[in-house]
């Protein structure tokens, strides 16, 4: 029997995986849309703020933020309830946390590529808005973010690429993903080479097709975009 009969087991699994990683990257476009105004604020505080969340999460390992997030969150929660009163112990659910951790890591990451993305819009272009009398939100909607997604789009796909495969991280706090399935079925037949190596082409898959996707999404924003010749 093809994969010993495991074959629904990966693809509940990959199914798992591929959830995680959407929410996470939903999660992360708006800490990382919130971090790059935040960071072009003229408010210090608020790009100190944005500039210590960065700078901390990128020099962090993935790892080690998901087990402080689950266990140590787990920990202060229900230090936190003990206090209020509730003696019940409460159960952080992996899911949750997968994407809190995953969403909140690449939060920093697409804060730089948003930030960068920002800068790439001409000035002018804002001001030929005012000029047509657009509202700021106006401006914001139809301007300068269909512009700066443009620009942004090669390191969200960059990030996008990292993330969908990051996800694997979350099989260390008992989420029943792709990569969790994947060692069940290894050990169980004892034919870890065939389950890793299924596992890593439904990965390949994932990536394959992102990429596939992306390069049409920046076709399709580059309609009408003249491109400078050398």
């Amino acid at each position: 029997m093809f994969l010993h009969g495991f074959l629904n087991s990966l693809l509940e699994g990959a199914g798992v995986t591929l959830s995680v990683a959407l929410a996470s990257l939903a999660m992360a476009m708006a800490l990382g849309l919130l971090g790059a105004i935040a960071k072009l604020s003229k408010f210090r505080f608020a790009r100190g703020l944005a500039y210590l969340y960065t700078t901390l999460i990128r020099g962090v390992p993935d790892l080690v933020l998901m087990l402080l997030i689950f266990y140590g969150g787990q920990v202060a929660v229900n230090e936190i309830a003990l206090r209020l009163g509730h003696e019940e112990y409460i159960d952080i659910n992996p899911y949750v946390a997968g994407v809190l951790t995953i969403g909140f890591i690449f939060g920093a990451y697409l804060t730089e590529a948003f930030r960068g993305a920002f800068l790439a819009v001409p000035p002018g272009q804002r001001e030929a808005g005012l000029a047509y009398g657009l509202s700021g939100w106006q401006i914001a909607w139809r301007i300068t973010l269909p512009q700066m997604f443009r620009h942004a789009l090669p390191g969200l796909s960059n990030n996008w690429l990292v993330l969908i495969k990051s996800t694997a991280i979350v099989s260390v706090i008992g989420l029943s993903d792709l990569m969790t399935r994947g060692q069940q079925a290894a050990g169980s037949t004892r034919e870890p080479f065939v389950f890793y190596l299924a596992v890593a082409l439904i990965y390949l898959s994932f990536t394959s097709l992102s990429e596939l996707i992306f390069n049409w999404l920046e076709k399709r924003f580059s309609i009408g975009v003249r491109k400078g010749t050398l």
